[in-house]
């Protein structure tokens, strides 16, 4: 009966220790996720409505490209279907900087630049690691994803979080299917330390 009762015993207290297990995450990871609580807004961005080229490990979208790793199958898909464009990248980046810069000299010489968008071109950039952050998901229908981007012209590596919504998702929607499928619904930018 002693036997019995320490087995029971054991498997109970084993039980319970196992399921207290959490994934933790790490302090950038806990930023991602109070800015997602905080600073979200949800947006709809359009597809790239123009040619888009495959080489080798570059997409071209019009004359403008993106070097990438074409072992990130998730990464490769998301340039193929002109979700992320450096058009896009560089309409945001602007906006970013008129929004968050408070010295008004520096918009007033931005204003006065033949090409002010120039400043912020991301034409050429590399992007890779592209990886879903699946604590960020709210639901099958919204999928939020982490990619690395190195620009050769600054030291310090970017990251860009991205969301993509598919009304239609269900649990069993391959990853395929809904990148396919999906819009674009947000993007923030974050420097990497």
């Amino acid at each position: 009966m002693k036997q019995l009762f320490s087995i029971s015993l054991c498997l109970l207290l084993s039980a319970y220790g196992f399921g207290q297990k959490k994934e933790t995450l790490s302090a950038k990871d806990k930023a991602v996720v109070e800015h997602f609580k905080n600073d979200y807004k949800k947006k709809n961005y359009k597809k790239f409505e123009g040619k888009i080229t495959v080489k080798d490990n570059l997409v071209q979208f019009d004359d403008k490209f993106f070097y990438y790793d074409k072992s990130d199958k998730i990464l490769a898909q998301l340039l193929k279907e002109g979700l992320i464009y450096p058009q896009l990248l560089t309409d945001y980046q602007m906006q970013k900087f008129l929004d968050e810069t408070t010295d008004k000299t520096q918009k007033r010489f931005l204003r006065l630049q033949k090409d002010p968008k120039a400043a912020f071109d991301t034409n050429g950039i590399s992007l890779n690691d592209a990886s879903e952050l699946t604590f960020l998901n709210p639901g099958p229908t919204v999928r939020r994803f982490k990619i690395t981007c190195k620009d050769y012209r600054i030291s310090q590596a970017l990251t860009y979080y991205i969301e993509l919504t598919y009304k239609e998702a269900t649990a069993k929607t391959t990853m395929e299917d809904f990148i396919k499928n999906s819009k674009l619904t947000y993007l923030y930018q974050k420097t990497v330390n």
